[in-house]
C-alpha cells in the first residue's frame, strides 16, 4: 500500500457517508439494533466476497435476520482490521464489462475463536441465531472443530433454543454430511445428540466464486475508489454460485434465499462434482504448471495457447464424460473465460497451497471413471507429473518456492529424491495414500502414463511435453 492511500482516513460507520455513491455502491440499508443472526466460522477473503455478500443482498432487501458475526479461527489480523472498520470493507468486481466498487456491510462484529472461544459459543447459543456456516479449507474439519460447535449447540439445546441451520461452503464432497457426521459424533450417545439429528439442518452445499487473495495493489485501487483507507479491501469476478440442498431448519429461508439468486435444489452433488472436477480441477493442474513455469498468476497461464488446449482437452475428453450438471458445455465455455480475467491475479502459489488436501477430490473421481470404461487418462497423468514436478521446489529457470502443504517435507524429498528417475518418483509419490487412495498407485496403466509425462517434463521442459500431448489429442478426435 503506499504512503499516500494510509494517510487517508480509515473506511468506517462514520466515514461512510463521504464515498460517493455511485460510482461506488454502499450497503442500501442502516443497520438494526439486534445482535446478528448468522455466526461464520472462517473469516478469509472467499467468504467476505461470496456468502457475505449474499447476506448483504438480503439485509439489502429488508431482511435483518442475515447479519454476521465473523469468526477468525487462529489469525486475529482479519478480524481486528474489519473491527476497527465497523465490519466494513470493499470488494473490487470485475468482468468483461469493466470494474465496479462495492462496500460491505453484513459483517457486524468479528472475534477469533482462538482468543475468544466463549463468545464464539455464546453466539452460537444466542436466540438471534439462526445459521451457523463456515470456510475453514478442506483441512479444517477436525475433532477440534467438531467439540467448538457441539459445545455452543450444547448450550443451545440447554436453553431450549429451536435448531440451528448449519452450512458448510468448503470445497469438500457431501460438505453438509461430512459436518453433521462429525457434530454427531462429537455429542456422544446424549440428548443433545437426538435433538442435534432431529432439529438442526445440515444443507450440503457448493461455492463458487474465484477470490485471489488480496494485494498491495488492490488495497490501492481501493484507496483511490473510496478515497478512504479500507484494510480489508478484496477483489473478485462478477460471476458468483451458490448452490444449496433445501434442507433448512427454517424452510422458508428457501425461498428468501432465491430471492438474491442462490440455487436451491433437492440434489447438490451433480453442480459439487462438476465445480470440483471441472473449476478446482483445473485451477490445481494450471497453478502446478504455472508455478513450474514461473508464471505468476492463472491468467498468465490460460492466455498460454498450449495451457487453453490443454485445460479445453482435460475438460471435454476426461472430465465432462463422468458428470451429470445441466448445460456442461456452457459451464466449460465460462470456466475458461473466467480463468482468462486478468483482473483477478489469482497467484497460482495461493491455488497450489495444500495439494495434499486438495487433489483428491478433484483429480482421482475422474481418473477412475475413466479408467473403468477403458478411456483415455493422458490429460489427468499430465497434471499428476506437473503436481510431480511442482513438489521439487524450484521452476524450470531454476528459482526455488515453497511448498505450502501439510506434507510439504515429504513431497519435497521425494520429488528430490528420485529426480530424474521418473518411474521411482511416480511410485514414491503415488504411495500416498491420503492422496490417490489404496487401488490408483496399483494400476499399472495408469501409474505407467504418468510416468511418462514425467520423463517427457523432465527431457524437454513442461511447455513442449504440453504441445506433444496436444498434438495426440488432436490427432485422436
Amino acid at each position: 500500500m503506499t504512503p499516500q492511500a494510509e494517510t487517508l482516513p480509515r473506511l468506517s460507520y462514520s466515514t461512510l457517508a463521504s464515498v460517493s455513491s455511485p460510482p461506488v455502491v454502499l450497503p442500501g440499508y442502516v443497520r438494526p439494533a439486534r445482535p446478528p443472526g448468522v455466526v461464520h466460522l472462517g473469516l478469509g477473503a472467499f467468504h467476505r466476497a461470496h456468502q457475505a455478500m449474499v447476506f448483504d443482498a438480503l439485509l439489502t432487501r429488508g431482511d435483518p435476520r442475515w447479519g454476521v458475526l465473523g469468526v477468525a479461527m487462529r489469525s486475529t489480523q482479519v478480524a481486528d482490521t474489519l473491527n476497527a472498520q465497523d465490519g466494513f470493507y470493499s470488494v473490487q468486481v470485475s468482468s468483461a464489462g469493466g470494474i465496479k466498487w462495492q462496500v460491505v456491510g453484513a459483517i457486524w462484529q468479528t472475534c477469533v475463536a482462538a482468543r475468544e472461544p466463549d463468545r464464539v459459543c455464546q453466539a452460537m447459543a444466542a436466540p438471534s441465531t439462526r445459521w451457523l456456516t463456515l470456510t475453514v479449507t478442506e483441512k479444517g474439519y477436525t475433532a477440534e472443530l467438531a467439540a467448538l460447535i457441539v459445545r455452543g449447540l450444547a448450550a443451545r439445546f440447554s436453553a431450549g433454543l429451536a435448531g440451528l441451520t448449519l452450512a458448510s461452503c468448503d470445497n469438500l464432497s457431501g460438505n453438509g454430511d461430512l459436518l453433521r457426521a462429525l457434530c454427531l459424533e462429537a455429542a456422544g450417545d446424549t440428548g443433545l445428540r437426538e435433538w442435534l439429528g432431529k432439529k438442526c439442518a445440515f444443507p450440503n452445499s457448493m461455492v463458487d466464486r474465484i477470490v485471489p487473495a488480496a494485494t498491495p495493489q488492490c488495497l490501492d485501487e481501493a484507496a483511490a475508489a473510496l478515497q478512504l483507507h479500507d484494510e480489508g479491501a478484496l477483489a473478485t469476478e462478477s460471476f458468483w454460485a451458490w448452490v444449496m440442498e433445501d434442507n433448512f431448519a427454517d424452510a422458508s429461508d428457501a425461498d428468501a434465499l432465491r430471492s438474491v439468486g442462490v440455487t436451491v435444489v433437492p440434489a447438490v452433488r451433480p453442480f459439487e462434482e462438476a465445480k470440483l472436477r471441472m473449476l478446482n480441477g483445473s485451477h490445481t493442474a494450471m497453478a502446478c504448471m504455472g508455478a513450474v513455469l514461473g508464471l505468476p498468476n492463472v491468467s498468465d497461464c490460460i492466455v498460454q495457447k498450449d495451457i487453453l488446449a490443454y485445460v479445453y482437452g482435460l475438460m471435454t475428453h476426461e472430465v465432462m464424460p463422468n458428470l451429470h450438471r445441466p448445460d456442461l458445455e456452457t459451464y466449460r465455455d465460462d470456466l475458461l473465460a473466467r480463468f482468462a480475467n486478468p483482473a483477478l491475479r489469482h497467484s497460482v502459489h495461493q491455488i497450489a497451497k495444500d495439494c495434499s488436501q486438495k487433489i483428491p477430490q478433484r483429480w482421482p473421481p475422474s481418473i477412475k471413471a475413466q479408467l473403468s470404461k477403458a478411456r483415455g487418462v493422458e490429460h489427468l497423468a499430465f497434471a499428476a507429473a506437473a503436481w510431480m514436478r511442482y513438489c521439487r521446489g524450484a521452476d524450470e529457470q531454476g528459482v526455488a518456492y515453497a511448498l505450502s502443504d501439510q506434507l510439504a517435507a515429504e513431497l519435497q524429498a521425494a520429488a528430490l529424491r528420485h529426480q530424474g528417475h521418473a518411474a521411482d518418483t511416480v511410485k514414491a509419490l503415488l504411495a500416498i495414500p491420503s492422496i490417490w487412495g489404496e487401488t490408483l498407485p496399483k494400476d499399472p496403466h495408469w501409474a505407467g502414463r504418468v510416468s511418462f509425462w514425467l520423463a517427457d517434463i523432465d527431457a524437454q521442459g513442461l511447455l513442449l511435453a504440453l504441445q506433444k500431448l496436444n498434438q495426440q489429442t488432436r490427432a485422436v478426435t
